[in-house]
C-alpha cells in the first residue's frame, strides 16, 4: 500500500495542531491504531472501514469540546510490499477515513510479524502532545506474535517503558486465538496499562442500525456537503473536491456515522475535516476572506466586488448554520430512538467486534 498524501504535508499539518493545542483549554484526545495488515485480516480492515467515524464520535460522545487527533500505523513484515507504513497523529480524520479505504490486506502466510517495529513507531515516531490536558491511547491489533529476533530493534519491553514514561495507554486487541499471540498480547497491556481483549479473526460482526431518521439525515447532509466551498492554489481546490467525492462514495452507514460526529462537535465546525472549505475556516477564524489572493477565491466570489463578497459569504453561513441545527435536531431524535430500540430488545449485546470493544474501552479510558 502507498499513501498517496506526502507525509511531509501531513506532518505539517499535525504539527501545526499540536502547536495550537499549547493555547487551548480543551481536552485532547490522541489515538493511534497500530494494525496488522497482513492476509489473514482482510475481514477486520473491511469492519474497521465503515466504523472509523462512529469510533470517532465515540469521542465526543464522551467529550464534545475535545481536539481530536488520529493515526495510523500499518504493519506486515521482512519480505512483503512494506514493513510499517504510518500517517501521522493528525486532526484530518477525513484524511485518515480516506487512507484505511485504500488500505488492503496483503502478504503474510506466516509468523510472527514485526509488531515490535510498528509498536515503536507509534510510541516513539509519532508526534504525541505533551501535556496534562491530553490523552494518549494506541490500540494494537493483530493476530500473530512479534519478531523477537530481529536484531537492532527495539522490543516490546523496553518500547512499553517508553510507552509509560510518556503517559501513552497501549491495548492489545488480539484477534482470533493464535496460542502464541495470547499470553504477548496480555502482557503488552499489562505493561502498557492498557486492555488486552480478545475478538473474533473476522472482527466480529459490526452493527449497522437503521432508524425512520437516517434518509433525512443524509438528505441534510448531502445539502452541508453541497455548501462546502473550495478555495486556495489549484492543488489544495482539487484536494479539497477529492475529498468531497471520496465522502460522497461512502456508504450510508458511514455517512451517517459521519454526521453524528459532525453534529456533536461543539468547537470547530467542518463539513470536511483538514481545512480547504471557505465557510468553516472563515468560521474557525483560521483565514480571514479580505486576505485570500483573488485568484484562490472561489470562482463564484471573483467575479463579485469586494464589497459584495462578504454579504455572500455571510448569507452561506446563515444557510449552513440552519443546515446544522436541523441536522442536530435529526441526530438528537436518532440517538433517542437508538436508546429506545436497545432497552426494548430481548437480544444479546454484540460486545466482541473490532468497534465495540474499541468503543466502550475509549469511553473508560476517556472518564
Amino acid at each position: 500500500m502507498k499513501f498517496p498524501v506526502a507525509l511531509a504535508a501531513l506532518s505539517l499539518l499535525s504539527s501545526v495542531s499540536t502547536a495550537a493545542h499549547a493555547a487551548s483549554p480543551h481536552q485532547r484526545v490522541e489515538v493511534a491504531f497500530v494494525l496488522d495488515t497482513t492476509g489473514s485480516m482482510a475481514d477486520l480492515i473491511d469492519g474497521a472501514k465503515k466504523k472509523i467515524w462512529s469510533i470517532a464520535s465515540t469521542i465526543v460522545d464522551t467529550n464534545p469540546e475535545a481536539d481530536i487527533a488520529m493515526a495510523l500505523v500499518a504493519y506486515r513484515d521482512r519480505g512483503d510490499d512494506y514493513v510499517v507504513q504510518s500517517e501521522p497523529l493528525s486532526e484530518d480524520i477525513q484524511g485518515l477515513y480516506a487512507k484505511l479505504v485504500k488500505l488492503q490486506a496483503d502478504g503474510g502466510g506466516d509468523t510472527p510479524e514485526s509488531v515490535n517495529e510498528a509498536l515503536d513507531k507509534a510510541v516513539s515516531g509519532l508526534q504525541w502532545t505533551s501535556g496534562d490536558n491530553v490523552k494518549h491511547i494506541v490500540f494494537l491489533v493483530g493476530d500473530a506474535p512479534p519478531h523477537m529476533d530481529y536484531e537492532q530493534e527495539r522490543q516490546y519491553p523496553k518500547i512499553l517503558q517508553l510507552a509509560a514514561d510518556k503517559h501513552i495507554i497501549v491495548n492489545a486487541v488480539q484477534a482470533g486465538d493464535m496460542a502464541e499471540t495470547t499470553p504477548v498480547w496480555k502482557e503488552i497491556a499489562q505493561r502498557g496499562h492498557g486492555r488486552y481483549i480478545a475478538i473474533p479473526q473476522s472482527g466480529g460482526q459490526v452493527t449497522i442500525i437503521i432508524t425512520p431518521y437516517d434518509d433525512e439525515i443524509l438528505q441534510v447532509q448531502k445539502m452541508l456537503d453541497d455548501s462546502v466551498v473550495p478555495y486556495g492554489n489549484e492543488s489544495r481546490k482539487l484536494d479539497t473536491s477529492a475529498r468531497m467525492a471520496e465522502k460522497a462514495a461512502s456508504a450510508d452507514s458511514v455517512k451517517i456515522d459521519n454526521s453524528k460526529y459532525y453534529s456533536k462537535r461543539t468547537i470547530t465546525k467542518e463539513v470536511i475535516t483538514g481545512g480547504g472549505d471557505l465557510l468553516a475556516d472563515v468560521r474557525n477564524n483560521k483565514i480571514e476572506l479580505g486576505k485570500i489572493k483573488d485568484e484562490e477565491l472561489p470562482t463564484e466570489l471573483k467575479a463579485k466586488p469586494t464589497a459584495e463578497r462578504q454579504v455572500w459569504l455571510e448569507g452561506k453561513l446563515k444557510q449552513r448554520t440552519q443546515l446544522e441545527e436541523k441536522m442536530a435536531a435529526l441526530i438528537a431524535k436518532r440517538d433517542e430512538f437508538v436508546l429506545a430500540e436497545a432497552k426494548k430488545s430481548t437480544a444479546p449485546k454484540i460486545a466482541d467486534s473490532f468497534d465495540s470493544v474499541v468503543e466502550d474501552t475509549l469511553r473508560a479510558q476517556l472518564k
